[in-house]
């Protein structure tokens, strides 16, 4: 399998502070990789450094390859361009807006390179969510927190990206959404999309997974075939909420 994204020696720093050191991780075509690991360990200065979305008050250094070339140096619009996205964890929707009419512009870009085809994800996307084709008319804030996550994932798709990153998707969802919600991310792997999920519910994240990482107080502690690490005493004990019971 081809990389889609490689990453070798990333480190962030916000001034003095440093949220994230040496990172190194890979992603390849079709798979979905996971990234777990307490709130607070750079999970998400992770995702924004690899798709040059920063605060200005963050630095990074290092290497960000997409599909081979170097990226680093990209800004996020061009990163974007690249077929690169990134769905945050604020999901930044247009509340007054229609579902559909947020659908549309998530594939604002490929209309502006002169796309005549750029709607042709609409009705793949209502497949995924038939619930959102179902609200197609509804203003985006009426939507509940699922349909919201759902409609942010779906906004992404009509962009075609070949790598799709995630912030934390089953944030303050209900345990039955959380499920649809990773139902539906490990659906896209058939698509040939290439997910990076970042995660604290490490527990559903590893389950879907091919590879996954565990990041800690800005540094990668473990990386290994999802399977693996779910099997992982340390992981089990300190994500997935189980010990070994005692003899």
């Amino acid at each position: 399998m081809s990389k889609i994204l490689e990453v070798k020696g990333l480190s962030v720093r916000y001034g003095k502070v440093e949220a994230l050191h040496e990172g190194k991780l890979s992603v390849e075509a079709g798979q979905i990789v996971s990234v777990i690991g307490p709130n607070g360990a750079g999970k998400s200065t992770l995702l924004n450094a690899i798709m040059g979305a920063l605060p200005s008050t963050g630095h990074a250094k290092g290497l960000v390859r997409f599909h081979g070339d170097d990226v680093s140096a990209l800004a996020v619009e061009k990163r974007v361009s690249r077929g690169m996205c990134l769905v945050p964890e604020k999901r930044e929707l247009f509340s007054s807006m229609t579902v559909e009419d947020n659908l549309v512009l998530g594939a604002y870009r490929r209309k502006r390179a002169g796309q005549r085809d750029f709607l042709d994800q609409l009705d793949h996307v209502f497949e995924l969510f038939p619930r959102l084709k179902e609200r197609r008319r509804q203003a985006a804030g009426t939507l509940s927190g699922g349909e919201r996550q759902m409609l942010a994932v779906g906004r992404a798709l009509m962009g075609k990206p070949q790598l799709l990153m995630l912030d934390e998707p089953s944030l303050g969802l209900a345990p039955l959404i959380v499920k649809e919600i990773f139902h539906i991310i490990s659906a896209l792997r058939s698509t040939g999309v290439a997910t990076l999920l970042i995660e604290q519910n490490a527990r559903a994240a590893l389950q879907i997974s091919d590879y996954g990482y565990v990041l800690e107080t800005g540094e990668f502690a473990l990386e290994g075939k999802a399977d693996d690490l779910q099997h992982n005493p340390q992981v089990i004990e300190t994500y997935l909420g189980l010990t070994k019971k005692v003899a």
